[in-house]
């Protein structure tokens, strides 16, 4: 991002009292009385988007009526998907604000949009990265973190969670400036400090949408080719046609002979810290759709086992949230399992041992896991995106699905 060119600033004016519309046909009696009222009012006011030099990714937050904001204190980062754009997350921000207006700052990412999100998840989360790096210097009342990822976002956020992980970003600016710590016993503390946290913050919560954390290769984990093997393996072959994304989901890279890029996702390692930067997160929530989602499979986006999946005609609609038929709570840690050493992992070449692999290393940790159908809605064949209210004029039946998210998220 470019710090010199000031950013651009949006006001929606129609988004009052924690997103309560003010009526402007009102009589010129009325509104002496609201002039009366306003002592009465919320400090903040509306809500503010501020967007980026270059126009795409924004931050949202509340502010009063000089715009002025309080000092939030959480964080989230929301990731789009596949070909997606910061506008895709831009409903349930607002969803945010009016629960949580004075504690949260929402940042919508853009990094990754469009074509760029044909580049890679590590070329993706490498951009997002820093991203997150440029927001939190703009924000240094923020102390805690949490991600949001869309389908591919997830995966995306768990590559620069990873990144961040146990970063401070104050000392990589006094390294910047030519500062460099002297003691070997001084840094060992430093890094102590910062153990356990994302770029200096507390990671509260880790919440993904239909996102293929077991990949895209064979098994029905793209519904849309109805476990067609033929078909399975010619989406494999072609998998290039997007791009190092398509690669990295069909685990059909093999860069320098290592593993596929998400197997290696599984495991910490010297450089990056992909285990421990998913462990540190308070919570952990997998939303996964059941049916109609044609891109990506009930199996990869809960992250269970085919045998482990509840019993459709089991399911029932929530009494609050209609489309969300399936609620599992983790209550506890999981005791920790012997996790496959990469050598063990570079022997192995069968999908269905990768796959294992993947659900044996995630599932060392605890997720919350929601299950969600969208049977009888004309919006049904757009699960994918409903899920998320992509666009609310025509996702609006998934509205129930971000609430359940705004109500249960962990300030």
């Amino acid at each position: 991002m470019d710090s010199k060119a000031p950013p651009q600033v949006e006001v929606d004016q129609k988004e009052v009292n924690g997103g309560m519309k003010i009526n402007n046909e009102t009589s010129k009696n009325t509104k002496k009385n609201i002039k009366k009222k306003k002592s009465f009012l919320p400090k903040f006011g509306c809500f503010r988007i501020e967007y980026d030099a270059t126009g795409e990714s924004f931050d949202m937050e509340v502010v009063d009526a000089s715009g002025h904001s309080p000092n939030p204190t959480h964080l989230i980062i929301m990731v789009n998907g596949l070909i997606g754009s910061a506008q895709d997350w831009k409903f349930a921000a607002k969803q945010f604000l009016k629960r949580y207006p004075h504690d949260a700052i929402v940042h919508c990412s853009e990094s990754n949009s469009a074509k760029l999100t044909f580049d890679g998840v590590d070329v993706m989360g490498d951009r997002l990265a820093d991203e997150v790096i440029s927001v939190i210097k703009r924000h240094p009342s923020v102390q805690k973190i949490s991600f949001v990822g869309h389908s591919l976002g997830g995966l995306v956020a768990r590559y620069a969670m990873a990144k961040l992980y146990g970063k401070d970003i104050t000392m990589k600016l006094s390294e910047g400036s030519g500062y460099i710590e002297s003691h070997n016993s001084d840094k060992e503390c430093h890094e102590w400090k910062y153990e356990g946290k994302i770029a200096g913050l507390d990671p509260i919560n880790f919440i993904t949408f239909a996102t293929p954390h077991l990949g895209s290769r064979g098994h029905k984990q793209v519904p849309m080719l109805c476990g067609f093997k033929p078909l399975e393996k010619a989406a494999f072959r072609f998998s290039g046609i997007f791009g190092k994304t398509g690669k990295h989901l069909c685990l059909a890279d093999k860069d320098n002979g290592k593993p596929p890029l998400l197997l290696q996702m599984v495991r910490d390692t010297e450089d990056i810290k992909f285990m421990s930067a998913l462990r540190s997160f308070k919570r952990r929530v997998a939303y996964a759709n059941v049916r109609y989602d044609k891109l990506v499979g009930w199996s990869t986006s809960s992250i269970r086992r085919k045998n482990e999946l509840p019993k459709r005609r089991n399911l029932s609609r929530h009494e609050c949230y209609r489309h969300v038929v399936n609620v599992e709570i983790a209550k506890s840690t999981p005791l920790p399992v012997e996790i496959p050493t990469e050598s063990e992992v570079k022997s192995r070449s069968g999908k269905l041992d990768w796959e294992e692999e993947m659900i044996r290393s995630l599932t060392t940790m605890s997720w919350d896991r929601i299950d969600v159908r969208f049977s009888g809605m004309k919006q049904r064949f757009l699960a994918h995106s409903t899920i998320q209210v992509t666009n609310y004029c025509v996702d609006f039946d998934g509205v129930d699905v971000i609430q359940h998210m705004v109500d249960n998220f962990q300030l």
